[in-house]
């Protein structure tokens, strides 16, 4: 299958919204590594709904789950916001710790048995939206686990522009790589996708 072709049909099934902005951001960070609590709190308004889809997908649909890990996240942010340097958008940063928070999570011993194959079958897919929709045709619960069995640089690469809305240019930046090589590992990887569920049906 031509490598156009597959990053459209992954791109339509893996994304859930288009056009995620972030506000006068910059602005926003400025104020908030001040003290400025109005200014953290639109901070997590203009940026917590996309960082708890993205935790939701890789969740498997576990709400609770999700949302804990959702202010894991912004924990973790608050904590190393006087850090930010805005090198990155706030939203690429965030969506960093968000999935960095998951892969803690999920590495811990006791949790692997709540995310099992079996239970995950059980867990419904988010959202009535038309690309919620698309995600549930194909057996999201299927995708989803072959997206983690990725390599796991591959599988942030996926799941940071797909489920995160992170624009390729800056994984590239955050990840010191060209633009062009985000697109050819981002291609590898959904052939990698396509083969596991391939091989699944």
């Amino acid at each position: 299958m031509d490598v156009n072709v597959l990053h459209q049909r992954w791109s339509r099934v893996l994304k859930r919204d288009e056009g995620f902005v972030e506000p006068d951001d910059a602005e926003l960070v400025r104020l908030a590594q001040q003290g400025d609590r109005d200014a953290a709190e639109r901070l997590v308004e203009i940026t917590s709904e996309l960082v708890y889809a993205s935790l939701f997908r890789l969740c498997g649909g576990d709400a609770d789950l999700a949302a804990d890990l959702t202010q894991d996240t912004y924990q973790r942010a608050w904590q190393s916001l006087h850090g930010f340097r805005g090198e990155s958008k706030v939203g690429t940063w965030l969506y960093r710790i968000a999935y960095t928070t998951f892969l803690n999570h999920v590495r811990r011993p006791r949790i692997v048995e709540s995310l099992d194959e079996e239970r995950a079958s059980a867990i419904s897919d988010p959202g009535p939206g038309t690309d919620g929709r698309a995600f549930a045709n194909i057996e999201g619960e299927k995708l989803r686990l072959a997206v983690l069995a990725l390599p796991e640089k591959l599988q942030y690469l996926v799941t940071a522009h797909y489920w995160g809305e992170v624009p390729i240019a800056d994984i590239a930046h955050e990840e010191g790589i060209t633009t062009v090589a985000v697109r050819k590992r981002l291609a590898k990887a959904l052939r990698m996708i396509q083969d596991v569920i391939e091989e699944s049906t």
